[in-house]
């Protein structure tokens, strides 16, 4: 009986962070940085835990409906061949990972090519995913939050405007080749960028993919985001579309792997050298 409530109990644990995940509301995807502390009152019991406490019948009736969900979250969606860290500038490979799915579930939802993916890196939970199988509980792990993708079309100059806030912030980004300075206070800035190897054309009009939490919450860094045109929900999170994308990947025989295909590359000539180590 006791290995039996102590089962229980922690089924019922996984079962609550499951359903606090899935249930955050979207308009509260992530908090600002600055929000103010609540005034919690709370009381701590203390009860030995022995053969003496019997099952709950109403506990073991939840989990049977459940259990089955909490269960989804060890589901094996691909395999990761070499570990996935964050750090740096893009958020290193972990961030080139997450922004990559973006723009390739992005581009299957709208039937077309997208020129760029932006990830904040502040919403990437997780600092490394271990080499190995690669469960729905990573994912849930590394974003949390119910933030759901938006595509705009923003027109090269502003797209060069949004690629510097990218820099200086140093989020995660995919379809960009980026060259950046560091500067004596240990900021970066943007020098020269390209999609793929084309030049950018400042009137020309290019597609985004990010999350509604940047373009509603993001501040006034990310403003030029509300200037795009033709701004779109896609109908589908953030969590989901990067699970999407490494089932995708499986399927087409392709494991997970990092990534760091000099998306970003340090003008160490024109720079001043602060020390950081290069993002893995």
């Amino acid at each position: 009986m006791m290995r039996k409530f102590v089962h229980n109990l922690s089924s019922a644990c996984g079962l609550f962070l499951f359903l606090l995940l899935a249930t955050i509301p979207a308009a509260r995807a992530q908090q600002p940085a600055n929000a103010p502390a609540r005034d919690i009152h709370a009381r701590v019991t203390e009860t030995q835990v022995d053969s003496s406490i019997p099952d709950d019948p109403a506990v073991d009736k939840m989990l049977a409906v459940y259990s089955p969900k909490v269960h989804e979250l060890d589901v094996i969606i691909g395999k990761l061949k070499g570990e996935l860290r964050k750090g740096g500038i893009g958020a290193g490979s972990l961030g080139n990972f997450v922004a990559d799915g973006m723009r390739a579930e992005a581009g299957l939802k709208l039937g077309k090519h997208v020129d760029l993916a932006l990830m904040n890196g502040g919403g990437l939970r997780r600092q490394n995913i271990g080499e190995g199988e690669l469960r729905a509980r990573d994912v849930f792990e590394l974003l949390p939050f119910e933030n759901a993708l938006v595509t705009l079309d923003l027109t090269g100059e502003q797209l060069l405007k949004l690629l510097g806030v990218i820099v200086s912030s140093r989020e995660a980004q995919s379809g960009a080749r980026i060259t950046y300075i560091s500067k004596a206070d240990r900021s970066f800035q943007l020098e020269s960028a390209r999609l793929g190897e084309k030049e950018i054309d400042p009137k020309a009009m290019y597609s985004i993919v990010t999350i509604d939490y940047l373009v509603n919450v993001g501040g006034e860094r990310y403003g030029v985001l509300r200037e795009g045109k033709n701004m779109r929900p896609l109908n589908i999170t953030l969590r989901d579309a990067l699970m999407e994308y490494v089932k995708s990947e499986t399927a087409a025989g392709r494991d997970i792997k990092p990534n760091l295909d000099g998306r970003f590359v340090l003008d160490r000539a024109n720079s001043v050298i602060s020390g950081e180590a290069p993002p893995k």
